[in-house]
C-alpha cells in the first residue's frame, strides 16, 4: 500500500537488524524502539499515540515472552504487530439489521471524495445482494449531482435527485419514502460538504438525521490530509454521532499517520478504505491485515477475497485444466490477463503476497498497465488461428500484427518467445517437474 510504503520500509529494516541478533539485551530493544518511534513520528502518527504505543511495546518486549523465545527478534515483531492491531481497532461491519430500508448518511468536508465513496459503497452493497438507492443531497454543488447520476448509471444503481432547489432534508425524506415503496433495501445519502465545518452544515445534517433516522453515519475523510483528518473526524463525531469512517485515497503517497491515529483519537471505527479511483476500489477495513502489510507480511486473505470477487471461477478452472495439459494458448492468456486487471494494479497485488512486497521496488518500470495494454493490442491483432498456434507466425504475419497493434516486430517476437517459454513451464508443472525461471518479463 503506497501510503505506508516509507513506514513499512523503515520498520522492516529495523526488525531485520533486530532479528539477526541471537540474543536481545534491554539496550538492543531500546535502540530498536527509538528507531520505531522516529519512524512513526515521521509517518505523521500523533505524538501522544506514539508515546503510548512505544511504552506498551517496551513493557512486553523486555519481558519474559521475549527472553524465553528462541527467536527474540521475531517475537518483538509479533508484539509490534499486536500493538498495531490494537491501535487500529476492531473490524466493524455495517449495521444493516432491522427493517429496511436502511439509511446510510455520508458526511464530510468538500473534496474528501464523498460522492465517489457513495457510488463505491452502493456497488459493494449491490454485489452483496442489497438493493441500494443513491440520493443526491448536495444541492450546493450541481456538479456533485451530475457526478452521482453518471456514477449511478455506470454501476447500475438508481439515483434519486431533485436538482438544487428543494432543501436537502426534504430530498432525503422523499428518497427514503421512495425506497420504502419500491423495496430498496439501502438508501445512501450523499450530503453537502463545506471547506470548513460551520453551523449551517451541522444544522442541515441534524435535520437530515431527524427526518431519515440513519442506521449509519459515516464520515468520508481524505487520508492525504494527515493529522487534519484526525481533527476533522473528531469535530464531526462530536456534532453528528458518527458510527464509522471511510478513509479515501489510501492508495496515495501520504505518510499514513492519519489512518493509524484517527480510530484511536476518535474511538470511531474505520469501516472502509478507498484504494483507487475505480468504483470497485473500496475495501473493508481489517486492522490485522493492514498491520501485516505495514510490517511486510503480506495480506493473503484480501488477495483471495479480491480474486473471488473479480475472477470467473469456471473460467479459472478451465484455464487451470488447459495449463496442466499444456494446451494453454494466447486466447486463454488474454482472458486471464483481463481477469487479473480487474483485481487491481499488478504492484498492488504483489504487495499482498508474503515475502514479495520488496519485489515491487525491483520490478522494471515497464511492468505496468501500459505494458499490459500493449500485450493485449498485439494479441487482439492476431487471428484466432494465430492466437491458438503462434508458431505459424511468419514475417508477413508479424508485420501485419505489429502495424495493427501499434507495436514493433521486435516486441511481438519477445511476446511470442516468452509465451512459448511459459507453455513449457506449464507442461513441466503439469508433469510435476521443477518449475523453470518465472516470467515477469512478459510485461517488460
Amino acid at each position: 500500500m503506497p501510503m505506508f510504503e516509507n513506514l513499512s520500509e523503515k520498520l522492516q529494516d529495523i526488525f531485520n537488524r533486530l532479528s539477526a541478533k541471537g540474543h536481545l539485551t534491554e539496550a538492543d530493544v531500546d535502540e530498536a524502539l527509538k528507531q520505531v518511534r522516529l519512524a512513526l513520528l515521521d509517518a505523521d502518527v500523533n505524538f501522544k499515540i506514539v508515546r503510548e504505543f512505544i511504552a506498551k511495546v517496551r513493557e512486553r518486549a523486555i519481558g519474559a515472552e521475549v527472553r524465553a523465545s528462541l527467536t527474540p527478534g521475531q517475537q518483538v515483531v509479533k508484539i509490534v504487530n499486536d500493538q498495531l492491531v490494537e491501535l487500529l481497532g476492531e473490524p466493524a461491519k455495517l449495521n444493516l439489521g432491522g427493517v429496511p430500508p436502511h439509511v446510510i448518511m455520508l458526511v464530510g468536508l468538500q473534496g474528501a471524495g464523498k460522492t465517489t465513496a457513495a457510488a463505491k459503497l452502493a456497488l459493494r452493497l449491490r454485489r452483496s445482494g442489497q438493493r441500494p438507492l443513491l440520493v443526491a443531497c448536495d444541492t450546493r454543488r450541481p456538479a456533485a449531482i451530475k457526478q452521482l447520476e453518471v456514477l449511478g448509471k455506470q454501476i447500475d444503481v438508481p439515483v434519486h435527485s431533485e436538482g438544487t432547489q428543494p432543501p436537502p432534508p426534504d430530498i432525503a425524506a422523499r428518497a427514503v419514502e421512495r425506497a420504502r415503496q419500491s423495496a430498496y433495501s439501502v438508501v445512501i445519502l450523499d450530503t453537502s460538504g463545506r471547506l470548513n465545518i460551520d453551523e449551517a452544515l451541522m444544522e442541515e445534517l441534524a435535520q437530515i438525521r431527524a427526518r431519515t433516522k440513519p442506521v449509519e453515519t459515516l464520515l468520508v475523510v481524505d487520508a492525504m490530509t494527515g493529522q487534519e483528518a484526525v481533527r476533522v473526524a473528531n469535530d464531526f463525531h462530536q456534532r453528528t454521532q458518527l458510527t464509522g469512517l471511510i478513509m479515501t485515497k489510501m492508495d496515495g503517497d501520504a505518510r499514513g499517520g492519519a489512518a493509524l491515529s484517527v480510530r484511536y483519537v476518535t474511538g470511531v471505527p474505520i469501516k472502509f478504505i478507498g484504494t483507487g479511483e475505480k468504483t470497485d476500489a473500496l475495501d473493508e477495513f481489517y486492522p490485522d491485515r493492514i498491520a501485516s502489510r505495514i510490517l511486510g507480511m503480506g495480506d493473503v486473505m484480501s488477495l483471495i477475497e479480491r480474486a473471488e470477487q473479480m475472477m470467473d471461477r469456471e473460467e479459472a478452472e478451465r484455464a487451470t485444466t488447459k495449463m496442466a495439459k499444456g494446451e494453454f494458448d494466447l486466447e486463454d492468456f488474454l482472458s486471464q490477463m483481463q481477469q487479473l486487471k480487474r483485481m487491481g494494479p499488478l504492484t498492488q497485488l504483489i504487495e499482498m503476497i508474503p515475502g514479495l512486497n520488496q519485489l515491487t521496488k525491483q520490478l522494471p518500470q515497464g511492468i505496468d498497465e501500459k505494458a499490459m495494454k500493449r500485450v493485449e493490442a498485439m494479441i487482439y491483432s492476431m487471428t484466432p488461428q494465430e492466437r491458438r498456434n503462434p508458431k505459424i507466425l511468419n514475417g508477413s504475419r508479424k508485420r501485419r500484427i505489429a502495424a495493427g497493434s501499434g507495436t514493433t516486430v521486435q516486441e511481438l517476437n519477445q511476446l511470442v518467445r516468452q509465451f512459448l517459454e511459459m507453455q513449457k513451464m506449464m507442461k513441466s508443472m503439469g508433469r510435476g517437474k521443477r518449475i523453470p525461471r518465472g516470467m515477469m518479463d512478459m510485461f517488460r
